[in-house]
């Protein structure tokens, strides 16, 4: 695996395999066509057409379509057609944060090709004029990439909360990191790609953050999603991404971005171009 590898794989979208879906004739995600199949049994709310799925929602507010929206999700996961319910709710939006149209749970947003926001925080200390990054090893029994490496805080952004508020509780939960010294945490971009899956697709996009941290300080998990920390030089930590698949794949173009912005991946790279440009895609039109 090479840096352009886990670029490649976080972009793995193919638009012919999906049609667009529509909430209220605002084009929010994009379906499986069996996927939107399996909405006919809603005639009144879903119409399934060969290029398109519309859905109509009559409630007048935000709250009363994302309540609506929740029963059919409910069906849905009660046939099957959906693995779980997560209880997050994200938006369904054309566009940023604040523009959606209607809540979808978390984990339905895949199926929908709603788009998804999340916060990756690098943590890193100075040790002298080097920089070391605090890694963290996810549980054993993570249902999404068990025992693989992961940034030392990080989560998806709900729609019901702000970003500093899940900024501080992601550090929290995740580090044992207090709120006066999240607070120290600088946003420093966005990264976007459009990954395939078996339930969907996933338009993401990753608020990035760096927070130094005193050399002293040592991180402790609060949620039991981490199993330990490492304190890894960018030496180790360039190796580890650019020669394997220990990250969790989306951490992998995080890491990547901190290495870019930091000069540890520089323009003689043969593929820093590629590499550069591989981290901002846009993100497929509705």
């Amino acid at each position: 695996m090479s840096f352009l590898d886990h670029i490649r794989a976080c972009n793995n979208h193919d638009p012919s395999q999906f049609i667009p879906f529509y909430v209220n004739g605002v084009g929010v995600g994009r379906v499986r066509p069996d996927f939107a199949g399996r909405l006919r049994q809603w005639p009144g709310i879903f119409t399934v057409e060969e290029d398109a799925l519309h859905c109509r929602l009559e409630q007048r507010d935000l709250a009363g379509r994302s309540a609506a929206f929740a029963e059919i999700l409910g069906v849905l996961d009660r046939q099957d057609v959906i693995s779980h319910l997560h209880g997050e709710q994200y938006e369904a939006t054309p566009d940023g944060r604040g523009a959606g149209i209607v809540h979808v749970d978390r984990a339905a947003v895949a199926y929908f090709g709603v788009r998804a926001f999340g916060q990756h925080i690098n943590g890193y200390v100075r040790d002298g004029d080097q920089i070391k990054m605090w890694i963290g090893l996810r549980s054993s029994d993570r249902k999404v990439f068990p025992g693989h490496l992961d940034n030392l805080a990080a989560g998806g952004l709900p729609a019901t909360i702000t970003l500093e508020e899940n900024l501080l509780k992601e550090c929290w939960e995740e580090a044992a990191i207090s709120p006066g010294l999240a607070c120290r945490a600088r946003p420093v971009g966005a990264i976007t790609y459009c990954a395939d899956s078996d339930k969907g697709v996933k338009p993401d996009t990753l608020f990035c953050y760096d927070l130094e941290l005193p050399s002293d300080f040592e991180p402790r998990c609060n949620d039991d999603e981490v199993e330990a920390f490492y304190l890894m030089s960018m030496d180790e930590v360039l190796e580890i991404v650019d020669g394997s698949d220990r990250f969790k794949l989306n951490c992998n173009l995080v890491v990547t971005d901190f290495l870019v912005r930091h000069g540890y991946l520089g323009p003689e790279h043969p593929d820093y171009l590629a590499i550069v440009s591989g981290l901002h895609p846009r993100l497929p039109e509705i």
